[in-house]
């Protein structure tokens, strides 16, 4: 049999000293997408060919019957030196029982680990709670989710009825910036114990919310190793500073009646006035009726439709018709209708008036009355029904509140004519409490006090 010539391609059926030129003169055969040069001094080093043209080095070898492949790289970056160390190397491998391709994939799972580790190290609280967020935005209301962005702002942003003419940060604000690991117990205690001091009920808020978000963490693999086994904030100390909320007890007394609505429809904006005034005669949240759209009205039913608050934050799930009262109907009948919201604002951004603390203040200090808020309305709306007797289920069915009986949540069932005829009832005794004298067939606007008895 005559010796093969250097200038002859390599035959693939024997074994072959891997050079240059053998490499270079290596061809596909025809018909096949790729063929495979063995190496006579590494046991297991190829040179793989493609049909294509493109060659590699490649380690072969089989463990428990198996045979394993591995690409080691392209000829041109490797030499032939460091491919058979290489494939010697994957040997010994072999030989202890290992296999390869496994211990490399936990080297990238370890490495990746490792990455991650050191991401969770660094990343702050403030990137966090952005991402908590994003994963809670579809379980929560549109106001929740707002009032945790107010948490966290920054401040600074120039406006006219904050004090100093520029927005205050947001009460965790201090604690965004701080590294997730470095919020510990001791930094929220002192976080605590600092706001304490100044707004006492907005630190107590802001904690529970502290709570929920760690728990969170706590519960994704990314962030979980870097907390503590305890949720930090849930310390008797941080509890402690914060305190516990008073029972607040403000409530339009019956006597204040007439004083209260008088002062009220005094006001220079007619929706602001209307606005006050549902909120006491419906007992809603003052967010849920800032929320009312002119979809909502239902003339031909007489009904209201409101959107509960979330259930995340103990309100009814989804929404709740409630009556359409007669005085409310005409409160309503009269407002301009800018745009969607029935309570809308021409100079608003969002088109609609915001809640309107201060005007109730100024309302509240010409009718002599001290302390009622905003959410003293919904007490007062509860606390006017006592007179007159009305089933406490039918109260917590119109305000919202769940039922806190199996009889009411099971087996009680109030359409919406049943809860008018409460209603009405409520809405015309606090009327005529207040001195208004209400014609219903009046156009809108054409309501006249008059002395009370």
């Amino acid at each position: 049999m005559a010796r093969p010539k250097k200038a002859d391609t390599p035959d693939l059926s024997e074994r072959v000293n891997l050079t240059a030129g053998a490499i270079e003169r290596l061809t596909c055969p025809n018909g096949k997408q790729q063929a495979f040069m063995r190496d006579t001094e590494a046991p297991g080093l190829r040179v793989r060919v493609t049909a294509a043209g493109a060659k590699s080095f490649v380690y072969e070898a089989k463990l428990n019957r198996q045979t394993i492949r591995r690409t080691l790289g392209d000829v041109k970056l490797w030499s032939i030196e460091e491919a058979r160390i290489e494939a010697r190397r994957l040997a010994v491998v072999l030989d202890n029982g290992q296999d390869p391709r496994e211990i490399e994939r936990k080297q990238r799972a370890d490495k990746d680990a490792a990455k991650a580790a050191a991401a969770a190290k660094a990343v702050t609280v403030g990137e966090v709670w952005a991402i908590y967020l994003d994963a809670r935005r579809l379980r929560w209301g549109e106001r929740h989710y707002s009032e945790h962005l107010l948490l966290v702002k920054p401040g600074g942003v120039a406006s006219k009825r904050a004090a100093g003419g520029v927005t205050a940060p947001g009460i965790l604000h201090p604690l965004v910036g701080l590294a997730l690991r470095d919020l510990t117990a001791p930094v929220i205690e002192a976080w605590a114990a600092r706001e304490t001091q100044t707004r006492p009920a907005a630190a107590r808020l802001a904690w529970r919310c502290l709570k929920a978000f760690l728990s969170w963490c706590a519960e994704q693999p990314e962030y979980a190793p870097v907390l503590p086994s305890s949720n930090p904030a849930k310390t008797k100390k941080a509890r402690e500073s914060l305190g516990k909320a008073g029972v607040k007890q403000d409530a339009l007394l019956k006597e204040q009646l007439p004083a209260w609505f008088d002062a009220v429809r005094q006001q220079q904006n007619p929706v602001v006035a209307a606005y006050l005034q549902t909120l006491l005669l419906t007992g809603a949240r003052a967010g849920e009726v800032l929320g009312l759209r002119w979809e909502d009205v239902n003339t031909k039913w007489r009904g209201l439709t409101i959107r509960d608050k979330d259930a995340s934050k103990g309100g009814v799930d989804g929404v709740r018709v409630i009556p359409l009262t007669s005085y409310v109907w005409h409160l309503l009948q009269a407002l301009p209708r800018r745009n969607e919201w029935v309570f809308s604002s021409a100079s608003a951004k969002g088109g609609r008036i915001v809640i309107a603390r201060n005007n109730h203040h100024d309302a509240c200090a010409v009718a002599g009355i001290e302390g009622l808020t905003i959410h003293g309305l919904r007490r007062s709306f509860k606390s006017l029904t006592e007179w007159l007797e009305i089933p406490a289920g039918v109260v917590a069915q119109i305000m919202g509140h769940k039922p806190s009986a199996t009889a009411e949540k099971h087996y009680t069932v109030r359409p919406l004519d049943l809860l008018r005829v409460h209603h009405e009832r409520i809405e015309t005794w606090i009327l005529e409490q207040a001195g208004i004298h209400f014609d219903v067939q009046a156009q809108p606007g054409g309501l006249r006090v008059v002395a009370a008895a």
